[in-house]
This record gives structure tokens, sequence and C-alpha cells, in this order.
């Protein structure tokens, strides 16, 4: 906490709630209501992609899963910045930037 602006200091001990979400996936209603124990849900994240941190809803690092003490634990493997955070990503053509003519 040293390395923070002194004006950002006392917003230190404001609590922010941090989440690291391991995948998603969407299923018929039906398949829903059959799951029991020993089910098993394909989630669309690979198993060696970073997962993202968010703290109040934005990411903030990218970690991997460890074990410590008994205990899920992430590794923060990188820091987001806002260029990588705000970025967005093109969904279809109306997206895609659109070059001046030659």
């Amino acid at each position: 906490m040293n390395a923070l602006n002194p004006a950002l200091r006392r917003f230190g001990d404001v609590t922010v709630r941090l989440s690291v979400e391991l995948g998603r996936t969407e299923m018929p209603l039906k398949d829903v209501l059959a799951i029991s124990e020993g089910s098993v849900v394909p989630l669309n994240r690979l198993t060696d992609e970073l997962l993202d941190v968010t703290a109040n809803g934005r990411v903030v690092a990218r970690g991997e899963v460890i074990a410590q003490d008994g205990r899920f634990a992430l590794r923060i493997v990188e820091l987001a910045g806002e260029q990588a955070v705000d970025e967005a990503v093109p969904t279809g053509l109306s997206d895609m930037p659109v070059a001046p003519p030659a």
C-alpha cells in the first residue's frame, strides 16, 4: 500500500468484492433440471486459460488457480491495464474499424 498516491491512501480501507469466474455455459432448462450428484457441466474456458479477477465487476487482473494451505487460491499472473480492460472486442461487421480509402 506504500506505492499508493497519498491522496488515495485514505481509501485503502474501503472493502471491495473480488471475484474469480471459472467459466460459463448455456444449457436448456431440461438439462439443468437433470443435474444430479456426479453430473459434469462443461464450461467455456480452457484448462490452461487465465481467469479474470474482478473488483466490483471490473477486471483488474488475471491469474491461475493454485492450492494454498488446503484452500483454493489465485496466483496473479498479470495486471489488467486500462487498454486491455476497456478495449472493446468487435462482435459484428458494424463494430469493425473502417479504414479510410487508399
